[in-house]
């Protein structure tokens, strides 16, 4: 699926509209929240958050903030 979508203001800030049939694809109403990731190529992904992603994702930034001069220095 591809689409082009206008970014529209909203407030202070920006954002998307995203059409009904996407709504449904990703399985998500109103009000639900959803989790945008970012990938190396400079993509993102738009998925419906959950409680497992969520705490997956808590345990990763805890590794990256404990261990943020080790990561630092395996990167060089």
């Amino acid at each position: 699926m591809v689409l082009e979508l206008k970014l529209r203001k909203v407030g202070n800030s920006v954002g998307v509209v995203l059409p009904k049939h996407v709504l449904n694809h990703l399985k998500v109403h109103e009000g639900d929240v959803v989790c945008v990731t970012d990938a190396a190529d400079g993509s993102v992904r738009i998925a419906p958050a959950n409680a497992e992603f969520t705490q997956q994702m808590e345990a990763a930034k805890d590794v990256v903030r404990r261990y943020r001069n080790t990561l630092r220095e395996l990167a060089k």
